[in-house]
C-alpha cells in the first residue's frame, strides 16, 4: 500500500514549451513556470506531452529541466517528464531530472514500440530502479498505440517502492477505483484528459494535469481544491465552464490548438515546431469560437 503524502496533489500543470522561429523562448518558458507559481498552481509537468517533447534534443530538455527547478524555487513541484521511445534515452533524461533536483519523474509507455505489457513492466521497474524520485508512469494510449493496465501497474508497485502515482490519459475510468483499491488512498492519480477533470477528481482522483491550465491556472487549481474541500457543486461548475475549452484542445494535435488560444490571449506566439504545424483557418475557428465560450468570470481573474 502507498503510504499519502501531501505531495503531488492538485494542479499540476504540464507546461507548453515556447518557440521564437525555431528556437526555445527561454525567457517566455521561464516567465511561464513564475506565472503558474503566482497563480496558486500545486506544481508542473516539464516535457510532458504539451511540450512537445519529441521536438526537442535531450540537452535541450535537460536545460528545461533545470531552469524550471530554478525558477520555481520551491513554490511548485517540478514534474520531469523523462520519457522517451528509447529506453537508454529515458535512462539519460531521468538522470538529468535528478541532477535538476526535480520532485519527481513522469515516465511514458515508449511511443511505436508498442511493447507487451511484460514489457512496459520490465521499462518502468528498470527506469524507476535508476533514480531515487518519486516516480509516475504515464498512461496515454492513444499516443503510445499501447495502454497501461491496473495489473501491470501493481506488478511495477511490487518491484519499484518509489512508484507513486500515474497520469491517466484515457476514459477507461475503472482504473482508477482499482487502483486505489488495492495500493491505497496513498497512490497518486491525475487526469490527463481534460474534458474528464472534474469526474475523475470526484472517483478519488489526486488532481490534474491539465493542458488548460497553461490558459487558466487559477481556475483549474481551484477545482481541485473545491473538491478536495467537498465543494462538488462549485467543481462541477467550473468544469462547465472550461469544457468547451477542453474539447478544443484537441480539434486539432495537441499543443497546436492550445498555443493558439494561449496567443489569443497574449500569451505566446503560437508557435509549434515541426512536424506539427500551426491549425488550418476552419480549425482556428472552431478553437478561438470554444474560447469565446469561457464566462467573463473566469477569463478576467486567469
Amino acid at each position: 500500500m502507498i503510504e499519502p503524502s501531501p505531495k503531488l496533489r492538485g494542479s499540476i500543470v504540464p507546461l507548453v514549451t515556447p518557440f521564437a522561429d525555431g528556437r526555445i523562448d527561454v525567457e517566455a518558458f521561464e516567465s511561464s513556470v513564475e506565472r503558474q507559481a503566482e497563480a496558486g498552481s500545486d506544481g508542473i509537468v516539464v516535457t510532458g506531452t504539451t511540450g512537445e517533447p519529441t521536438s526537442l534534443s535531450t540537452d535541450e530538455r535537460g536545460d528545461l529541466f533545470e531552469r524550471a527547478v530554478r525558477v520555481a524555487a520551491g513554490r511548485l513541484q517540478v514534474v520531469a517528464a523523462t520519457g522517451s521511445a528509447n529506453s537508454a534515452e529515458t535512462l539519460q533524461l531521468t538522470a538529468a531530472a535528478q541532477r535538476a533536483d526535480a520532485d519527481a519523474v513522469l515516465v511514458v509507455s515508449p511511443a511505436f514500440v508498442m511493447p507487451s505489457q511484460k514489457g512496459l513492466v520490465e521499462h518502468f521497474a528498470t527506469v524507476a530502479a535508476a533514480t531515487d524520485l518519486p516516480f509516475l508512469i504515464y498512461n496515454i494510449p492513444a499516443r503510445a498505440g499501447v495502454g497501461v493496465t491496473a495489473e501491470t501497474v501493481k506488478r511495477v508497485a511490487d518491484r519499484a517502492p518509489n512508484l507513486v502515482g500515474l497520469k491517466h490519459a484515457s476514459p477507461q475510468l475503472d482504473i482508477l477505483t482499482e487502483l486505489l483499491m488495492s495500493l491505497g488512498e496513498g497512490f497518486r492519480l491525475f487526469c490527463g484528459l481534460e474534458s474528464y477533470s472534474y469526474p475523475f477528481l470526484a472517483l478519488g482522483g489526486s488532481g490534474l494535469m491539465s493542458a488548460i491550465g497553461n490558459i487558466f491556472p487559477v481556475r483549474v487549481a481551484e477545482m481541485c481544491r473545491a473538491v478536495e474541500r467537498g465543494d462538488h457543486e462549485s467543481a462541477l461548475r467550473l468544469h462547465r465552464e472550461l469544457f468547451a475549452v477542453n474539447l478544443a484542445v484537441f480539434f486539432d494535435t495537441n499543443p497546436g490548438p492550445l498555443k493558439l488560444m494561449l496567443a489569443a490571449q497574449g500569451l505566446g506566439n503560437g508557435e509549434v515546431r515541426p512536424p506539427l504545424v500551426a491549425p488550418d483557418v476552419g480549425v482556428r475557428e472552431r478553437v478561438l469560437s470554444a474560447l469565446e465560450t469561457v464566462p467573463e468570470s473566469v477569463t478576467t481573474s486567469y
